[in-house]
């Protein structure tokens, strides 16, 4: 934000400061009196609900519903009790949704039930009665019924209702639809008369909702509410006490005085009337005028954000736009996931762009793992890495937007949709997405400013773009740490059949936890299978059984049978013992990423495979139990149709 912006709305928050205490000193009774309030869902924050109300997804039930029919009622009401000044003008306005439904079609005709709006204070004083039973509609003053209407109350649709009462001309209004939520013309209640002589002692009202059904299966309830108070400075004035007049229902004291005096006390009271009016007036035009352009920068600062998110620089977006480009999350969207929560397509039509918006768990562990993955990859900048787009904290959600990879991850090309689909893999195409992939390890471990540490490397988090070219994403177990400090101990792990023996013994994540797992993938790639697989009653681990090959002098015969030999045979077997190095039980003997680099392009020389493949020596005990160990494992073995068993020798 530039100096003049701020400097800009620096003055405008002081202008509207300046304004409301001005107001404030000048007319603190209407101020104060106020009430406003608005639930567009319900929560147990600021009502009470009494008898056999209850709450459910943000809509509130009066009665129980029940498939046989029984009584129940129960009691909505605002924990706050409304003040009320003392013989002052008192207005107020509300309109709430509500729904009647009765799973028995012919209900008993006797049966009286009904739905209440009330305003009372020790006893009923206003009260609006829906009565479901004969389809009418009663106003109730003081225990006294003073209209009734006929209104189609069994629609099956919601009804809206807006309640208005104005002291000044002494007009209470209501307004019913059943069709839509804008607010009707013509009201179908209009009763003219005034109110303030219930007002006039009393000093707090209690609004709410009653619902009554006997012998019925009715529910009744209330989805949303908006309810507010407008009170005026007190118009009474000390005057004789021989004789009195009355203006807006107020009485006033009148005594035989001059023609002046009387027209003194008049003047004082249209000037007292006027201000009281059009000074709240004049503060909400005041308001709205600097609402306004101060709407008006915040969408060109907002403008702003979204350009620098065109350059590359990650943005907040709104809960809202999200929730409308996946079709409110809808399954059909859903596109993968994961140990972090689930991916989905989304679509923003305004722009016509495609992104993936990853949703996280509702649990400590997803909101962990979602400011690790926010701060750490909003910092990164490589080909290799998918592009973090923004992220949204709003409803108790954490969501992160991301690019959107046509060709999905690596684990669907190498498994199932590949073979379902026709397509598969080329030499040369696994050959760049090993390069791309060593080219961002490279980057995460020796050329940030901070060695990043990935600790869940995985064909799943490896996502192909349109040429398929190989994007690393997933970072929500990723840990950042200094070039010269050791790894601290964690209790959070990667993926079984990727993790290194000492990851498992530990639980320090290094960056040659990830040189393991790198190798892993290297095989996956090559081989065409999985890190652990099933042969008929066996289970299978990828590293052993290239490493069997390897010292039988037949490492060729574990490339992917599917190539069908169509590969460069010396650059497939240099591919499968980079493999095999990077999967080298000994942490100590695996290369550094930028060693891998260089020999994949002919930069360096490769290394030394022993023939057999080395064994080690653990302490007694795992410091990890398998939950801690295992994040993520593949749904078949997780299953009752397969049984894995971990296993970790002691030394040769």
């Amino acid at each position: 934000m530039s100096q003049s912006s701020s400097q800009s709305m620096s003055q405008t928050t002081t202008l509207i400061t300046l304004l409301f205490f001005l107001l404030l000193f000048l007319f603190p009774t209407s101020l104060s009196q106020n009430t406003t309030f608005t639930f567009p869902s319900f929560t147990l924050r600021n009502i009470t609900l009494l008898g056999d109300s209850f709450l459910r997804n943000g809509v509130v039930g009066l009665t129980r519903s029940t498939t046989v029919p029984a009584s129940s009622s129960g009691t909505l009401l605002y924990n706050n009790p409304i003040s009320h000044t003392p013989n002052s003008p008192f207005s107020f306005s509300t309109n709430f949704t509500f729904s009647i439904t009765n799973s028995n079609p012919n209900p008993p005709s006797s049966s009286p039930n009904h739905l209440s709006f009330f305003l009372n204070s020790s006893t009923p004083l206003i009260s609006l009665d829906f009565h479901t039973n004969n389809n009418q509609i009663s106003l109730f003053f003081n225990n006294s019924v003073r209209e009734t209407i006929d209104f189609n109350l069994t629609n099956t649709n919601p009804i809206t209702s807006w309640i208005d009462y104005n002291t000044f001309n002494t007009n209470f209004t209501v307004f019913l639809t059943n069709s839509s939520f804008s607010k009707p013309e013509k009201p179908v209640l209009n009763v003219e008369f005034n109110l303030s002589e219930y007002f006039n002692d009393i000093e707090f009202l209690y609004v709410g909702f009653l619902g009554s059904a006997l012998g019925s299966t009715e529910l009744q309830q209330i989805m949303n509410w908006s309810f507010q108070t407008s009170q005026f400075p007190s118009l009474n004035q000390t005057q004789d006490k021989n004789s009195s007049f009355h203006h807006f229902g107020y009485e006033y004291e009148d005594v035989p005085v001059s023609n002046s005096t009387k027209k003194g006390h008049g003047k004082r009271f249209v000037i007292g009337l006027c201000v009281a009016i059009v000074g709240p007036s004049l503060f909400f035009v005041l308001f709205f005028v600097l609402g306004y352009f101060s709407y008006r920068k915040w969408s060109s600062l907002r403008k702003v954000n979204k350009s620098k998110n065109s350059i590359g620089c990650p943005t907040e977006f709104g809960y809202k736009e999200l929730r409308f480009a996946t079709k409110g999350f809808h399954g059909s969207r859903i596109i993968g996931s994961g140990s972090f929560g689930t991916v989905y397509k989304a679509l923003f039509v305004s722009s016509g762009t495609v992104a993936a918006v990853k949703r996280s768990r509702h649990s400590h562990e997803g909101k962990t793992e979602f400011l690790s993955e926010l701060s750490i990859i909003a910092g990164l900048r490589h080909k290799n890495l998918v592009q973090l787009l923004g992220w949204c904290v709003e409803k108790g959600e954490l969501l992160l937007v991301y690019e959107f990879m046509e060709n999905g991850s690596l684990d669907k090309w190498l498994y199932r949709e590949g073979i379902e689909c026709g397509v598969l893999l080329s030499w040369v195409q696994r050959f760049n997405i090993v390069v791309g992939l060593a080219s961002v390890l490279a980057y995460l471990h020796q050329e940030c400013e901070q060695r990043v540490i990935h600790r869940d490397i995985k064909t799943a988090n490896i996502l192909l773009d349109r040429n398929l070219n190989p994007r690393l994403g997933d970072f929500g177990l990723a840990k950042l740490m200094d070039h010269d400090k050791s790894p601290v101990s964690t209790l959070t792990a990667g993926t079984m059949g990727y993790l290194a023996p000492e990851y498992l013994q530990y639980g320090k994540a290094t960056d040659k936890t990830d040189v393991f797992s790198f190798g892993v993938v290297v095989l996956e790639v090559a081989c065409g299978r999985r890190p652990i697989d099933k042969e008929g009653q066996e289970i299978v681990n990828l590293v052993d059984f290239v490493w069997g090959l390897y010292a039988k002098g037949r490492i060729i015969e574990a490339v992917d049978k599917r190539l069908k030999g169509e590969f460069d045979e010396v650059e497939m077997e240099k591919m499968l013992m980079l493999g095999l190095s990077c999967a080298n039980p000994n942490g100590d003997e695996r290369p550094s990423m930028r060693r891998v680099l260089q020999i994949l392009n002919n930069e360096g020389v490769p290394l030394v495979v022993p023939k057999v493949k080395p064994c080690l020596s653990f302490s007694s005990g795992l410091l990890l139990t398998l939950d801690e160990i295992v994040s993520d494992f593949d749904e078949r073995f997780c299953s009752n149709q397969y049984s894995c068993k971990i296993q970790i020798e002691q030394s040769c």
